[in-house]
């Protein structure tokens, strides 16, 4: 009886067994920590109950708190540079750095007329002229103290090379001081450069035309 029993079993294999191939999977999600579900549901689309957590809130509130003597501070205070004159400044020092590595300029036609033709030197020579010559020239050259620079007259100069001339040793008597000691030589090349193009500009001015009219300056060499 045993033997038909062991020898029935062997000749009549079992069925394969149907489990859910799913179940596993089912079984794997089960130990998965579950979260609240939202009540509300848009297009089919639920969401978890997930809350923004603690530390979030700390920063957010801290930011509140910090913006308010921050904007009294910077809005208020006229001493404090605006995002502006920062970079102004920024920029002006990285012209400063850079024209240091040119080297000792030539107080000659040539250099004055390339120099008149870069854009980013004749920046750095407008602040030279705001700062030293405005106060005599007017803030466009449109003469205040000193003649008017806008216009084809002179009254010390007769070739562009003069212009340099005029600013180391000054003129006048006097009346226009020697700058000679206060900028350095390519410094003088710059604001030399930066007047020669105010001319042909023709600004209005208090001054009557000063002197004679000259020649055009002379076109720089391609």
């Amino acid at each position: 009886m045993s033997t038909t029993s062991i020898g029935s079993t062997a000749n009549h294999p079992q069925p394969h067994s149907h489990a859910d191939p799913h179940a596993d999977h089912d079984a794997g999600l089960s130990m998965v920590p579950t979260r609240q579900v939202m009540d509300h549901e848009y297009d089919g689309i639920q969401e978890y109950d997930n809350p923004t957590p603690g530390w979030w809130h700390l920063i957010f509130l801290a930011s509140t708190l910090f913006a308010f003597p921050y904007i009294i501070y910077y809005e208020t205070n006229s001493d404090v540079p605006s995002v502006t004159d920062s970079y102004e400044q920024d920029k002006a020092e990285h012209l400063n750095r850079e024209f240091a590595l040119l080297g000792p300029l030539q107080m000659d036609e040539p250099t004055i007329l390339r120099m008149m033709q870069d854009a980013k030197w004749m920046e750095k020579a407008g602040r030279l002229f705001a700062t030293n010559c405005a106060q005599c020239h007017g803030a466009l050259g449109q003469g205040l103290v000193g003649p008017n620079m806008t216009d084809d007259h002179y009254k010390n100069l007769k070739v562009l090379t003069d212009m340099t001339k005029v600013i180391s040793n000054g003129a006048a008597q006097g009346a226009m001081p020697p700058w000679k000691g206060t900028l350095s030589d390519n410094n003088i090349v710059l604001v030399s450069a930066y007047m020669a193009n105010l001319r042909g500009k023709n600004l209005p001015s208090t001054r009557p035309p000063e002197g004679d009219p000259i020649a055009p300056w002379p076109k720089p060499k391609q």
